[in-house]
């Protein structure tokens, strides 16, 4: 850290979700990752992840937070290895609503059929993995 500013990271102001972590973060390849900007947009997010049944992982997160800004690249080509699971971050600030539940930055929260299956706290790109590919 130098002069107060996080080196590598450079704020973003205006910008939400993942434009807003002024982060590089890696190309979505397959469509099936996306940000949540407001707590409306997190409760559709919601809504689609029970009425698709489609399995989904939700990485709630804060711009603040370094653990979370250096699990997020990982997250981002994750979902390239798993085309089959929606990626959604969530900004907690963002979403000071929906988020209100979250204690721990990040926090993955998975779910299938519907209904959230496992949640997991922290980083770790291994562990991070591993769950994914229990879940896909």
């Amino acid at each position: 850290m130098e002069g107060g500013v996080v080196l590598g990271v450079k704020e973003e102001k205006g910008k939400k979700g993942l434009d807003g972590t002024g982060l590089n973060l890696p190309v979505n390849r397959h469509g099936n990752l996306r940000s949540a900007s407001s707590d409306e947009n997190l409760k559709d997010i919601f809504h689609q992840i029970r009425t698709s049944k489609t399995p989904a992982v939700i990485n709630y997160g804060a711009s603040w937070c370094r653990v979370c800004s250096q699990i997020l690249p990982s997250f981002c080509q994750l979902s390239n290895k798993f085309p089959k699971l929606s990626f959604v971050y969530a900004d907690i600030d963002e979403c000071p609503e929906t988020t209100q539940h979250i204690r721990y930055t990040p926090t993955f929260h998975f779910y299938r059929d519907g209904e959230r299956v496992d949640e997991m706290f922290g980083a770790g790109e291994e562990r991070l993995q591993d769950r994914l590919w229990l879940h896909s």
